[in-house]
């Protein structure tokens, strides 16, 4: 693939002086009553994963408004826009569509009535309880920016809206329904991340991992299941299964390094159904986090030997060992490149300051955005960020003692949207003119 721009270092010189971030500060405020509105809308009318039908339509013609070529269907609900602007670089920017099964309980004035009934079911109200309609329309705030300022850079545009992130598929999705064949492949993948723990307008970044790789496994335990006056007469699953609770603990406390981040959660057992009757099974669910592929191999590797040891050592016979299940595909872990996060958190210093730029730790949580670096050329570059949306009244009656932060995927999350929109629209459109400097 042609790479025409300058190298990284070429584009840190493009850093923006005070009078460039005050012109493109002040076009966006010029439109953010509009991104207001639509953020409104979004929020009032969330959509589930690969459900996000309004939501895609919407958006499309939004960005065909602004000149883009848009196609939709893309990995069932997504829409790739692309805007060829001459000579240069392939630049990628990402928003997720899809909201939550979750019963908002904010209090605002356009507060989600959806409804919906996802795989599970169970009919349940549907939320934006993990800001995607943030992430959206910041993103339309920065299509509206680029599209406009077309006599300052140079390059390919590619700007995708992915569904189904909440359960880790759009992005492979899209990419398995041709998003780099059928499109320009990208130089430079760009996304950001509202945050529920940082104060609003503020920038976030982790250079290399940033988020993790998230498998879910089931294990399924057989037993001897009897009367519970007389165990000695089964083979009790429970015991069983226990046992491999504890011992699931001992991958990460002593078989993986202590420098290598790892969880293993049993977030489900399940086993019996009354106080006198041994069961002949136990169920077990598990989360289990990991950074590198090596470090998630160990992890996974270990829960099939410990389940299938504690099994022999219960005695119990070759065609009663649990069976363990691995679903696939899992959710890989997101990996900023190192030298291209600073360069470009180096530019947003510049812009933003050094009080609202700050590097943060890695976390645990996942986010399929990796997929997009994983499935790429070698020399690709990516790189997500936070934008915090914690209102200032929040962080300052929580430092009291008076209230508590919601978390992500909260009935009662509510960033201050006005700031995470404004601030992550100028950030995408800022990094994108550096990274496509008009020669």
């Amino acid at each position: 693939m042609k790479r025409l721009i300058a190298t990284l270092a070429a584009g840190a010189a493009v850093l923006a002086t005070p009078a460039m971030a005050d012109e493109l500060r002040e076009s966006l405020d010029d439109k953010m009553p509009a991104l207001m509105e639509l953020y409104k809308d979004l929020h009032a009318h969330p959509e589930l994963s690969f459900e996000e039908t309004r939501t895609a339509a919407k958006l499309a013609e939004l960005m065909r408004a602004e000149g883009f070529d848009v196609t939709e269907g893309v990995g069932q609900t997504g829409v790739v826009s692309v805007l060829r602007n001459g000579e240069g670089p392939t630049v990628m920017i990402r928003a997720d569509m899809d909201g939550l099964p979750v019963v908002e309980q904010t209090g605002l004035p356009y507060a989600s009535t959806q409804k919906a009934t996802p795989a599970s079911g169970v009919t349940t109200g549907v939320m934006h309880a993990c800001g995607h309609d943030t992430h959206m329309s910041a993103f339309i705030g920065a299509a509206r920016l680029l599209a406009e300022r077309k006599d300052e850079w140079s390059g390919t545009l590619v700007m995708i809206l992915q569904p189904a992130e909440e359960i880790g598929l759009g992005a492979l999705a899209m990419l398995e329904d041709g998003l780099y064949t059928r499109f320009p492949t990208p130089d430079y993948a760009i996304a950001f991340h509202d945050a529920a723990q940082f104060p609003a307008g503020t920038i976030g970044y982790s250079p290399g991992y940033a988020l993790a790789n998230v498998d879910s496994v089931d294990i399924v335990i057989p037993g001897v299941g009897g009367h519970g006056a007389y165990p000695h007469t089964t083979k009790d699953p429970i015991v069983l299964a226990s046992a491999v609770v504890m011992k699931l603990q001992t991958l990460v406390s002593r078989e993986s390094s202590p420098l290598d981040p790892a969880v293993i959660t049993v977030g489900s057992f399940h086993a019996g159904a009354k106080h006198n009757i041994i069961s002949d099974e136990a169920r077990l669910q598990l989360t289990v986090r990991s950074y590198s592929d090596e470090s998630r191999k160990l992890l996974l590797d270990g829960i099939a030997r410990v389940a299938r040891g504690e099994a022999i050592a219960a005695g119990m016979p070759e065609d009663k060992m649990p069976t363990v299940t691995v679903e696939d595909p899992y959710t890989p872990s997101t990996y900023n490149s190192p030298d291209y996060t600073e360069t470009a958190m180096t530019a947003m210093r510049a812009r933003f300051g050094v009080d609202r730029v700050m590097q943060v730790p890695s976390v645990m949580g996942g986010e399929d955005f990796g997929q997009f670096l994983r499935n790429g050329d070698d020399d690709m570059k990516s790189l997500i960020f936070w934008v915090g949306g914690v209102p200032q009244e929040r962080l300052d009656a929580a430092a009291r003692g008076e209230a508590s932060l919601p978390s992500l995927h909260s009935p009662f999350w509510a960033p201050d949207a006005e700031k995470v929109i404004a601030t992550a629209a100028e950030a995408l459109a800022a990094e994108s003119l550096r990274l496509m400097p008009r020669k």
